[in-house]
């Protein structure tokens, strides 16, 4: 998953901890009123600096945007993917992947919840580098939970006759519930429930015609 890795890069260079003290806000910001609502005004306002001085770090709003992006790419490795990889491959990594992404949504640095879910809001219709980078970091990501799937049906933990990709979309669409229920309506339960559904999704993918495919009943 190159994207995950091309984001972490090297050493922090002499002269960026400004830099990266901006972006650790941002994404705060971002988390609650999305990229749409990240300024450079508001922002140098929120850090205490001349709005000039945040100019001369990122130019333009889409820079600021795309380079928070970025960075919450880089957290979410560290904190959701490569944590993962050292689970056993199939199901034990299927199940951390599962729980670290629980943990992202929550972290104290994400006021708002998981930052990518606002941002799917603000950029799924507009065209863009944002956008752009957006969808294929989520593609990756995706990626990453099909290959726990995938390892899992080769173990023997999932049937033969799987569709992975059904089962991701399941995965995401049990990450998108639990994001609403715990955010939008702040249902103390989202995170029993989330996990119930996520226990029924391998039940489901474990037993004979218990998962039936896309395509099925057309």
């Amino acid at each position: 998953h190159v994207l995950f890795f091309a984001v972490l890069g090297g050493p922090v260079a002499k002269g960026d901890e400004t830099r990266n003290a901006i972006l650790r806000t941002a994404i705060g910001v971002a988390s609650v009123n999305g990229l749409d609502g990240l300024t450079i005004g508001g922002l140098a306002k929120e850090m205490g600096l001349s709005k000039s001085g945040l100019i001369a770090h990122f130019g333009t709003k889409e820079a600021l945007q795309l380079a928070v992006l970025q960075a919450a790419a880089a957290m979410f490795g560290n904190r959701v993917i490569f944590p993962a990889r050292r689970a056993d491959p199939g199901v034990a990594q299927f199940r951390a992947l599962f729980n670290n992404w629980i943990k992202w949504a929550r972290s104290p640095e994400l006021p708002g919840g998981c930052i990518f879910v606002a941002a799917i809001v603000d950029l799924d219709d507009k065209p863009g580098l944002c956008r752009y980078y957006l969808t294929k970091m989520q593609k990756e990501w995706l990626g990453a939970v099909e290959v726990a799937v995938t390892d899992a049906v080769k173990n023997g933990e999932f049937r033969e006759n799987l569709d992975p990709a059904q089962v991701v979309f399941g995965f995401m669409s049990i990450l998108q519930g639990f994001h609403l229920y715990e955010r939008l309506f702040r249902e103390r339960s989202a995170d029993i429930r989330a996990r119930a559904a996520f226990e029924s999704l391998i039940i489901r993918a474990r037993h004979p015609d218990s998962f039936p495919n896309a395509d099925e009943g057309e």
